[in-house]
């Protein structure tokens, strides 16, 4: 008698496996009945990404620390970083927690906490990112006037809409948008509904298609005023062309990585339904974790105060190098 084990995440898909409840129903009452013990083990895919959950956590733990303990780092921009820190903080601790509910504490409640969790958490991740965008946007399109009263009280309403929307988006699974009681209309992620599913996947794009076109208006500002700038010191073949060159490339990083860790995810979270294989699931949603990987090294390690503040907690002191260096059109 072989018996094969199926143990996934309690918020993907099972795939199903047909179990006989008897065997051998007609064998003789005098002979017992000995059912062996489950055998437990973990599904290797969540491992990993219990694993990807830890290194977002600690990450992002290091940043939201340094912003909310250092009182230079409270301009727009930081809170915005923060922000994003904190969302992909929580999203680390959310596949933390769901690993360990779901092989420890399976219960209905604790699936809807968790994906409530995960999906509130990369839906302010998102969210942030296009608050950064148009940050970015608004300081090289207003650069003389954008620092202000006006300016700080933008961001706070950013953000408050960001994260309230996250978090009514977290909530619905809870109030009752799930598919617990009518398997037929779960997505890839149970116990999230197709159409909610579909509805995050099509806002991504969405999103996703107003960075695009804010980047490349941020793209045109700054090879005008790399172009101003390489004209005020004469030397227009040479500046203007490698800061061009390294903003281009700069915001081809940021898009480009975007889309490479969401993108496959999204558009099969549009196509596909719980009938498909979960390890297709798993496969395309392990990338989208790795944005929150990448978000600190591109958003917050790369600018040049949180590095000083890096350095001073680690060493105690600041590279002359560092606190030397003058920023450029190309640093967006």
């Amino acid at each position: 008698m072989n018996e094969e084990p199926t143990v996934n995440a309690s918020w993907l898909p099972q795939d199903r496996v047909e179990a006989s409840s008897t065997e051998n129903a007609s064998g003789s009452s005098l002979v017992p009945v000995v059912e062996p013990e489950p055998e437990l083990w973990v599904n290797p895919w969540d491992i990993v990404l219990c694993t990807s959950g830890t290194l977002i956590s600690c990450e992002n733990a290091v940043v939201v620390l340094i912003i909310f303990h250092n009182p230079s780092l409270r301009a727009p921009m930081f809170l915005l970083i923060g922000s994003l820190a904190l969302a992909d903080l929580l999203a680390g601790v959310g596949l933390i927690v769901n690993f360990v509910f779901a092989y420890l504490l399976r219960s209905e409640a604790t699936k809807l906490v968790t994906v409530g969790l995960i999906v509130a958490s990369f839906s302010a991740s998102v969210g942030s990112l296009l608050a950064i965008t148009v940050d970015r946007y608004l300081s090289l399109y207003y650069a003389l006037t954008y620092n202000s009263e006006r300016t700080v009280t933008f961001t706070y309403v950013m953000l408050i809409l960001l994260w309230g929307a996250a978090i009514c988006i977290g909530l619905l699974p809870v109030m009752g948008w799930n598919c617990l009681r009518d398997e037929s209309t779960c997505s890839v992620i149970r116990p999230l509904t197709k159409n909610n599913a579909a509805v995050l996947s099509v806002s991504f794009l969405l999103m996703f298609a107003l960075m695009l076109q804010l980047y490349i208006q941020i793209c045109k500002i700054v090879m005008r005023h790399a172009h101003q700038i390489a004209l005020q010191h004469h030397f227009l073949a040479t500046s203007h062309y490698v800061t061009t060159r390294k903003g281009v490339s700069t915001l081809a990083i940021i898009l480009g990585t975007f889309a490479a860790c969401w993108m496959p995810f999204t558009l099969y979270s549009l196509i596909a339904d719980y009938t498909y294989p979960s390890i297709y699931t798993y496969a395309t949603l392990l990338p989208a974790t790795y944005n929150s990987i990448i978000n600190p090294v591109i958003y917050a390690f790369r600018n040049q105060e949180i590095q000083k503040a890096l350095w001073l907690v680690c060493c105690g002191c600041v590279p002359s190098n560092l606190s030397q260096r003058a920023r450029s059109p190309s640093d967006v």
